[in-house]
């Protein structure tokens, strides 16, 4: 009687060894844990942009983290985003939207973790450039004054906006009315003194990095992305969209961001 309890609870051990991944000769080499990927907004959006594309990485399996970007100046937004990737463990994949990427490009710099960065019609700027520069560098963008709305806040400073009949067309031409009047209605503002803040020495520099060329782009010309794509010496893909590429084009951006993470 004892021998037998003995072989069943051998049997029941080894069974449950094999369901966990205890069983080391039967399971096999474990899969390499997959970097987190870090979703960073532009100006007038939030990180709700990237919901369409963070659903599709966590169904991967992908660790994903999209914090809040204060957008109150270049500098130190770049110095929040930093002390938030010092918080992950493990490798890291940042993916950037618009203004988000001039503080990508700074936050990442000097992190070992950081091994790709993608840009998604986002700023990718050289040391020492501004937003203004790089947008106004080549003709085509429509986001200027006439279709601001400016807030001033606190003591001498300035919101910008985008004014609800401009929102549609320049900045999300390509996903439905609907969507784009809540986008225009939650949008969270940027502090005007960004547009001539310049910024530090570039991350791509040293990483390896990613673009998404919006062809449609009406906020920053394809021009400009390309620009900045080539001279980082980015993988590039371009796709027919608007500025929120990530947006209308959600499978193609998460599908750059995978081979990144790759």
């Amino acid at each position: 009687m004892t021998t037998r309890r003995a072989v069943l609870a051998g049997s029941t051990a080894i069974a449950t060894g094999a369901l966990l991944g205890t069983d080391t000769a039967a399971a096999g080499p474990r899969p390499e844990a997959r970097p987190t990927v870090v979703l960073v907004h532009g100006a007038f959006a939030d990180a709700s942009g990237w919901n369409e594309v963070a659903s599709r990485l966590v169904r991967d399996a992908y660790p994903v983290l999209a914090p809040a970007n204060p957008l109150r100046g270049v500098a130190s937004d770049s110095a929040y985003l930093a002390d938030v990737l010092r918080t992950l463990p493990g490798p890291i994949v940042i993916a950037a939207h618009s203004y988000g990427g001039i503080v990508a490009t700074n936050a990442a710099a000097g992190n070992p973790n950081v091994k790709a960065l993608v840009y998604v019609a986002a700023f990718a700027p050289d040391q020492g450039e501004t937003l203004l520069g790089l947008q106004t560098k080549f003709p085509g963008s429509r986001l200027d004054e006439a279709a601001l709305d400016f807030r001033p806040y606190g003591d001498g400073s300035v919101d910008g906006y985008i004014k609800r009949d401009s929102f549609p067309d320049v900045f999300a031409g390509d996903v439905p009315r609907a969507t784009a009047a809540l986008m225009w209605a939650t949008q969270r503002p940027a502090d005007v003194r960004t547009l001539g803040e310049p910024s530090g020495p570039p991350a791509w520099s040293t990483i390896p990095s990613f673009y998404l060329v919006a062809r449609r782009d009406q906020v920053l010309p394809a021009e400009a992305q390309r620009f900045m794509a080539e001279r980082a010496g980015s993988h590039v893909r371009e796709v027919n969209a608007s500025h929120v590429a990530m947006v209308s084009q959600p499978a193609v951006t998460a599908d750059l961001i995978r081979r990144a993470a790759r």
